[in-house]
């Protein structure tokens, strides 16, 4: 670090991968505030090896082409996974799921197999209450809006270009006091993005920085973008709290759980993949960097363009020294990642708690690409 950042504050996080199943992952109870994941997706293809691995019953039930009873075996595990999450999350801690359903040929009969509708019935029977879900729209290229015969009725289906990301909660909502106060207070987000953020519907996403280092990490990620668990971290947990990836894969919940100056600890069962965890960790001040220049800058032409339009905007954050639209946000501060550590089997993050601009004007979007595959 250089000068000017040893004046300012700094704080620093710890994250851990761990190698194990998620299924009796060694965390202890009461531990995590927040689990953001993306499970392998039953009855979608790519994961029938990891499920058959699982279960003897998934093997059974995929070798007589038993589309129903592969799906529900499929579910049982997952449902022991769910019971973990809420054995492992704090009173008023958040659960959230990013799932997709499948569409798939089995045994000759084309069928729906609805995996968001099954994981909200395994995470009840956990304890968890369920929340409003949203509806993610993933961008496509497919020139095709349908599946089947063409142009002629009955023989035609929907083609899905929706996700899921289902959210729960365990038991009443969160009590803060005291320090915990004061750092959710810090973790507020802008009036703007919580109006875009709480939507049922996500419109794709921003650009993510999304890289897999090699060739066995590409064939066997289905990786969701940085983009998603850093909205949600940032909208379910505080600064200071600790995050959860089941199912870690190629470590992006870590990545942004670091920019958003989170703790955080993965779980992931392939030693192949945990290996990807660091590399993807490296980047780390990239794109910590870019994310809080880039909610800066969005933030400030927010409040331009509600100006020119004569809109009030009421209330002053005197850190950042500018307008914003509510007296929560009087106390936002966004940490940035100015360092990487490898630390006791993982890795220390410094951040700084400094008002000032961390990298000079807005940011480029350029600068976006170059974290890009």
């Amino acid at each position: 670090m250089n000068a000017t950042q040893t004046e300012a504050e700094t704080c620093t996080t710890r994250h851990r991968a761990l190698l194990g199943d998620a299924r009796d992952a060694a965390l202890p109870d009461g531990s995590v505030d927040l689990v953001v994941t993306s499970p392998p997706y039953p009855m979608v293809e790519m994961w029938d090896g990891p499920f058959r691995g699982m279960s003897p019953a998934v093997a059974r039930a995929l070798d007589a082409e038993d589309g129903p009873a592969a799906f529900e075996a499929m579910h049982q595990e997952l449902d022991r996974v769910w019971q973990r999450c809420a054995a492992a999350l704090r009173p008023g801690g958040f659960l959230c799921v990013n799932i997709g359903d499948a569409v798939r040929t089995i045994g000759g009969q084309f069928a729906l197999y609805p995996n968001h509708a099954r994981i909200h019935s395994g995470a009840r029977a956990a304890g968890l209450t369920a929340l409003p879900d949203v509806l993610w729209r993933k961008p496509t290229n497919a020139p095709n809006k349908f599946m089947g015969s063409g142009m002629l009725p009955a023989g035609a289906y929907v083609t899905y270009e929706h996700e899921y990301i289902l959210i729960f909660r365990k038991g009443d909502k969160r009590a803060f006091s005291g320090k915990a106060r004061a750092l959710r207070q810090r973790s507020a987000y802008f009036w703007e993005e919580r109006n875009r953020w709480f939507s049922d519907l996500w419109e794709g996403l921003p650009g993510t920085p999304q890289r897999l280092p090699h060739a066995a990490a590409r064939a066997r990620s289905a990786a969701f973008p940085f983009a998603l668990p850093y909205r949600l971290i940032c909208m379910y947990s505080a600064q200071g709290d600790t995050v959860w990836d089941p199912f870690l894969g190629t470590g992006t919940t870590t990545l942004a759980a670091a920019a958003a100056g989170r703790h955080s600890v993965g779980t992931e069962h392939s030693a192949a993949m945990l290996e990807v965890v660091g590399a993807t960790l490296s980047r780390l001040p990239q794109v910590g960097l870019y994310s809080v220049r880039r909610r800066l800058a969005e933030h400030r032409r927010f409040v331009a363009e509600r100006l020119a339009l004569g809109k009030p905007v009421k209330h002053h954050n005197p850190l950042y020294r500018f307008p914003v639209v509510t007296r929560q946000e009087t106390r936002l501060l966004l940490p940035w990642p100015v360092e990487l550590t490898e630390a006791d089997g993982g890795w220390a993050v410094t951040h700084l708690l400094d008002p000032r601009d961390p990298g000079g004007g807005d940011p480029d979007e350029r600068q976006l690409s170059l974290l890009d595959p």
